[in-house]
């Protein structure tokens, strides 16, 4: 085996692939009017995202920061995207979501303590998952699966390729990690006693 041979490069750039991949049945599903993404549930996304990233690179995340800053674009792209071809499904609820996820972002770009500031955003997120978590429930075939599988096996090697394993690192994607397993879950539970429609 090569001596510049390097696991965490490899990790990093099969997460990065893999990611860019999943997010492509996912946007030929939105253009399809097959996937409606939940707008509040971007939104909330591609603010913790992208503040990850940067967390991750401040805490010397290296190549697996660099796989995290790809994620952030996508996502923001498909917040984007959520205002056209997003689901109409949006309840009170959602709405209360959001607002606490909002206001909990302002307390935690406010933090100076970077322990806090990391189980904030994973607290966020989790927020933000909450709406979808929902949607999927009452709508299961409005997601792509293929996604979720993707996202889930691209976070796994986002922490395999983390160059340095601490709080910071590793908390956020392990937490991303979980809770697309659950999407996942909660799609195909509810595809088993709901037709799929005809799109």
């Amino acid at each position: 085996m090569p001596n510049n041979f390097d696991l965490k490069l490899i990790a990093s750039l099969v997460s990065a692939v893999l990611m860019a991949y999943g997010f492509v049945p996912y946007f030929r599903d939105i253009f399809a009017g097959k996937t409606k993404p939940h707008l509040y549930t971007w939104l909330v996304w591609s603010i913790t995202f992208g503040t990850a990233a940067l967390a991750a690179w401040h805490g010397g995340g290296n190549y697996g920061a660099l796989s995290m800053s790809i994620g952030a674009v996508l996502v923001f792209l498909v917040f984007l995207l959520s205002f056209k071809y997003g689901t109409k499904n949006i309840t009170l609820s959602d709405t209360i979501v959001l607002i606490a996820a909002l206001i909990a972002v302002f307390v935690w770009w406010g933090l100076s303590n970077p322990f806090l500031a990391v189980l904030f955003v994973s607290i966020i997120d989790g927020l933000g998952y909450i709406p979808t978590f929902r949607k999927s429930f009452e709508e299961p075939w409005s997601e792509t699966l293929s996604f979720w599988v993707f996202m889930t096996i691209s976070d796994i090697l986002i922490i395999i390729s983390i160059a340095n394993y601490n709080f910071l690192t590793v908390a956020y994607i392990a937490t991303l990690i979980v809770l697309n397993m659950i999407v996942l879950g909660i799609c195909l539970f509810r595809r088993k006693n709901i037709k799929k429609p005809d799109f």
